[in-house]
């Protein structure tokens, strides 16, 4: 199988599926990993919060421990657009890496990179027979999200977990608290389904 993984920003994939991912290469499938922007970030006040160099840096650590490839597009961070333009570079590597299944960003996701992506993904993708959508984030959105399909990811959480810790800048900025976040929640997804861990996502499509 070709997986395609699209994530706005270098850490989304990792904290949303690459318990997932790894399941897939320890199967033989070929991964890439999408980033749309180069992640680089400041604050309000226009203080350097996140580098470009320092977020490639991390996001390459982490595809090289997941195994996978790495593409970025290098977009600006929260400027995402939903146009033409971003779907058809999406479409591009869509059919050149002859993709199968597509794992993307939420479409109802509150943050609008992410969110964004996901409309361009969903049009991109809209012909991949396997199409799933996780969720990155670890606040309140305004809508449930309504995951209906789990990955049992048990073998393969310590590695995630390692994963994530490759973006330390971000982890700082968070004080760790994606660590304890996102085992607790594959701890309980995982609880639904009767295994120790598990991803959730929401199907758009997915043949058999």
């Amino acid at each position: 199988m070709n997986i395609l993984g699209i994530g706005a920003h270098f850490d989304d994939l990792d904290l949303g599926c690459s318990g997932t991912l790894l399941k897939h290469i320890a199967a033989g499938d070929k991964v890439t990993m999408l980033v749309i922007t180069d992640s680089a970030y400041r604050n309000p006040d226009g203080e350097e919060i996140r580098a470009k160099d320092i977020a490639w840096e991390e996001g390459k650590k982490a595809a090289q421990l997941i195994g996978a490839e790495l593409i970025c597009l290098n977009l600006s961070t929260f400027e995402v657009p939903f146009n033409e333009s971003l779907t058809k570079q999406l479409q591009k590597h869509i059919d050149e890496l002859k993709i199968d299944t597509i794992y993307s960003h939420w479409d109802g996701d509150l943050h609008r990179d992410h969110s964004m992506a996901a409309k361009c993904a969903l049009m991109a993708g809209r012909h991949i027979p396997r199409f799933l959508m996780y969720r990155s984030n670890y606040y309140e959105t305004g809508s449930p999200f309504n995951g209906n399909f789990y990955s049992d990811i048990s073998e393969f959480m310590d590695k995630k977990l390692e994963v994530i810790k490759t973006h330390k800048s971000e982890l700082e900025r968070v004080n760790h608290a994606w660590l304890d976040f996102f085992e607790k929640q594959n701890a309980n997804h995982g609880s639904i389904i009767g295994v120790n861990y598990a991803e959730c996502f929401k199907i758009v499509r997915y043949l058999v």
